[in-house]
């Protein structure tokens, strides 16, 4: 019956109106709040909604641009090219330009029935908050406030115009991510006019090989720009389904529908690559921790019980080995562990497990046999390797040495997984016919694509080096663990960063720096003899 049972439930959220649709979207990745089959089957809400008649969809535009459509637009297509629950999309060409768009119009009368169902949804959750707080763990009300927060700012076209020029300026040095032009002057609270994506969906393997388009290359541009998005700008796309994301047919990824957009704090960010650095050393009750830290779990609660379940899921999901990762198993048992434990996922941090779900489907569409770890780990190595963000330099340093000793072969492997990277990046074809051909100055990123460089790694290692006498008696005592000097180990390092460096460059700046060297070496010094004194 349960299937019947989640069918007619989705069939009814759709008879109650887009408010309800909306929930049934929301519901279909809250694992913490509805079981997996009615999930699974509240995912159809996110491609197959009715839409409404073009008349009120053009008296809508014409309304909001105040200019009659004659006069700005040369054509409109008849049929909508997609249809949601809040709007519906058509495509269109402007008259002054010649500019291909695509036009976004908001459902008519929608927000006061909006704001009845979010009345009647706070009125409904106050009855069910003794039982959501038995069962969940969580307030109802509080889940219904954070459901109408993220409903409202989809209202508002206006905040998906900043959404997306926010996303324009963060990708605008990347030449392996589109991101849709948006024409303010032509756009409302009501309507928005962007930039058209002319694009192969996502699903569509055949139509991406047909293109000329290297797949697995394509795939680790796409995974790369997620976790751009999630650890570097702290703002990411809240809903990359099939629909929303197109490969280019010049290999680059392009989204579109920046309404449902999440941000995560500096602070978050910099939890979420600890708990990278955890799973890797395989620190687990830390990682227990940065789920606390996070929200996952409320302050003070007693994570004895939840270590040992965290290592469970973790070393039974990597135990075969990288290789056989899949996102979407770790997540399943993550979910049985939800109603085990007084764990509650907070609204950002179910956005960022659909994204990472929706993209990992998407992928293994493309690439059967994907693994998301094959893809995350040489992206979180580049990052770790070359990021001058002080915070992650010392996250690489953790890294590095597990139980005081030095961890050669894992600086080997961060080392070559990031040239992986690189060299996947680099695979694409289209993507490197843009990079010749831009007429755009070149810039960082554009160099990044072309070569691992590790020079300002190096750098800031030599000036750590020189002034922190902790850390340099940490290196020599991993330069003669064992007894012996790890002279091949240096020589394997080295062969695996030559050329990846500017030497030149290096020692210039090095030689540049030694008056601030010695400032700080001599500083440190003294503040040593004082401590003893």
């Amino acid at each position: 019956m349960v299937p019947l049972r989640a069918e007619q439930l989705r069939n009814l959220l759709c008879d109650l109106g887009p408010s309800f649709i909306k929930a049934g979207q929301v519901l279909a990745n809250r694992p913490d709040i509805i079981r997996e089959d009615y999930m699974n089957e509240l995912c159809i809400l996110q491609d197959d909604v009715p839409s409404f008649p073009n008349q009120e969809a053009f008296a809508i535009i014409e309304d909001e641009i105040g200019i009659p459509l004659e006069q700005v637009f040369t054509k409109i297509s008849a049929e909508t090219v997609a249809a949601a629950s809040l709007g519906q999309v058509y495509r269109a060409t402007l008259r002054v330009s010649g500019d291909e768009v695509a036009i976004k119009v908001q459902r008519p009368g929608i927000e006061p029935i909006i704001f009845r169902d979010l009345f009647l949804f706070r009125t409904l959750a106050s009855f069910l908050n003794g039982i959501s707080m038995k069962k969940l763990g969580c307030n109802a009300e509080l889940i219904v406030d954070e459901f109408g927060e993220k409903l409202l700012e989809e209202l508002d076209y206006t905040l998906e115009a900043r959404n997306l020029e926010d996303f324009f300026e963060n990708f605008k040095d990347d030449l392996t991510v589109k991101i849709p032009r948006v024409y303010r002057s032509l756009s409302g609270s009501r309507v928005l006019v962007m930039e058209w994506i002319d694009g192969i969906r996502c699903t569509d393997p055949q139509g991406i090989k047909d293109a000329g388009i290297d797949v697995p290359a394509f795939i680790t541009v796409g995974v790369s720009a997620a976790l751009r998005q999630l650890l570097e700008f702290g703002l990411f796309h809240g809903d990359p389904h099939p629909g929303n994301i197109f490969a280019m047919r010049d290999g680059r990824i392009a989204y579109v529908d920046f309404g449902n957009v999440a941000e995560l704090s500096q602070q978050n960010k910099q939890i979420l690559i600890d708990a990278v650095v955890h799973a890797v050393n395989e620190d687990y009750v830390e990682m227990a921790n940065d789920f606390t830290r996070l929200g996952f779990l409320a302050p003070g609660t007693d994570i004895t019980p939840i270590v040992p379940a965290l290592e469970a899921i973790w070393q039974n999901s990597t135990g075969k080995g990288v290789a056989d990762f899949n996102f979407r198993t770790v997540t399943g048992k993550f979910n049985q562990l939800v109603y085990q434990y007084p764990i509650r996922i907070p609204e950002r941090f179910s956005l960022v497990i659909r994204s990472l779900l929706t993209q990992e489907g998407i992928c293994l569409t493309l690439q059967p046999d994907f693994k998301f770890l094959e893809v995350a780990y040489p992206y979180v190595a580049k990052r770790l390797l070359t990021d001058p963000d002080p915070a992650l330099r010392e996250r690489l340093l953790q890294v590095l040495f597990k139980d005081g000793l030095f961890q050669w072969k894992r600086l080997e492997n961060l080392i070559s997984l990031a040239r992986e990277q690189v060299a996947m990046m680099n695979r694409n074809t289209p993507v490197k016919k843009i990079v010749a051909n831009s007429r755009l100055k070149v810039v960082p990123s554009i160099q990044n694509i072309a070569k691992l460089d590790l020079t300002d790694t190096i750098k800031d290692g030599a000036r750590v080096v020189a002034t922190d006498a902790g850390l340099r008696r940490q290196l020599l005592m991993a330069f003669t663990e064992d007894s012996r000097l790890h002279i091949r180990e240096l020589l394997d390092i080295y062969k695996l960063i030559e050329g990846e460096f500017d030497a030149t460059a290096m020692i210039t700046d090095i030689v540049q720096g030694i008056p601030t060297i010695t400032r700080d070496w001599l500083l440190s010094w003294s503040d040593s003899v004082l401590a003893e004194r």
